[in-house]
């Protein structure tokens, strides 16, 4: 199979790295919108606009499926994609509420949602939990994660610090949704944070999870062709991609 993986900018290479270690697609074609990145702080009707020009974009391409790594986009832009794509589209935001259900067994369990200010606007995953029967639902907008990450601070003291700053008064959770393709590669600091007995959701995991049920995946593709584009500065993504991807 062959499938197109649209992010708002590099972060999406965290799904595509769940992607490679699961062996599913003999081809994947990614394309980050670097150019207009962040998403995060944008209107709903602008993320629509650049989601459909996503779904453009891999028409070049005869995809078997599209997978919107970007939470935000995942949150405000999929039934506008799917209706002009070609193939199937799938977001991460269903699919991280299923893999929460799937992980916590009792529905009076603390979830909390991290995000950008766009995604956690949205409510898109509060809706997606209490259609599974969760209650005890708390979001948090942490977008200073994002530019840490990109400058690859994934520990220590700064980080560290954020996290009293976003985190004090928050009850405990069971569950920590990284609503962020960003939030992977900062997994082990907030693990260590959080304690072990918290369990955190990663979007990559969760698409993968829901898309071996959805298709029949008969045969493993251990080298892959990947292919990398981006509206700005394509060289920056592989050089990113290159060390990300082995992490």
């Amino acid at each position: 199979m062959k499938v197109g993986v649209f992010d708002s900018g590099i972060g999406g290479l965290t799904v595509v790295k769940s992607l490679l270690e699961h062996q599913l697609f003999e081809e994947i074609i990614y394309y980050g919108d670097t150019a207009r990145v962040p998403y995060g702080i944008k209107d709903k009707n602008t993320i629509i606009r650049y989601g459909l020009e996503a779904v453009e974009f891999f028409k070049n391409f005869e995809l078997d499926l599209i997978i919107v790594a970007c939470n935000t986009v995942s949150a405000y832009a999929l039934n506008e994609m799917r209706e002009i794509a070609t193939c199937p589209v799938y977001g991460v935001v269903k699919a991280g509420a299923i893999a929460t259900s799937n992980s916590i067994a009792s529905k009076d369990s603390n979830i909390l949602i991290l995000g950008t200010n766009a995604t956690v606007k949205s409510k898109a995953y509060e809706k997606q939990l209490l259609k599974h029967g969760f209650k005890n639902i708390q979001a948090k907008a942490t977008g200073l994660f994002v530019p840490f990450v990109e400058e690859e601070i994934f520990s220590g003291a700064i980080l560290e610090a954020t996290f009293t700053h976003y985190f004090s008064g928050i009850q405990k959770p069971d569950a920590v949704i990284l609503g962020c393709t960003h939030f992977p590669l900062i997994t082990h600091a907030l693990q260590n944070y959080f304690g072990d007995s918290t369990k955190l959701i990663h979007s990559g995991d969760a698409i993968v999870e829901y898309l071996e049920k959805v298709f029949r995946f008969d045969k493993k593709f251990p080298n892959p062709e990947i292919k990398f584009f981006a509206s700005e500065n394509p060289d920056a993504l592989k050089s990113i991609a290159k060390k990300w991807l082995t992490i």
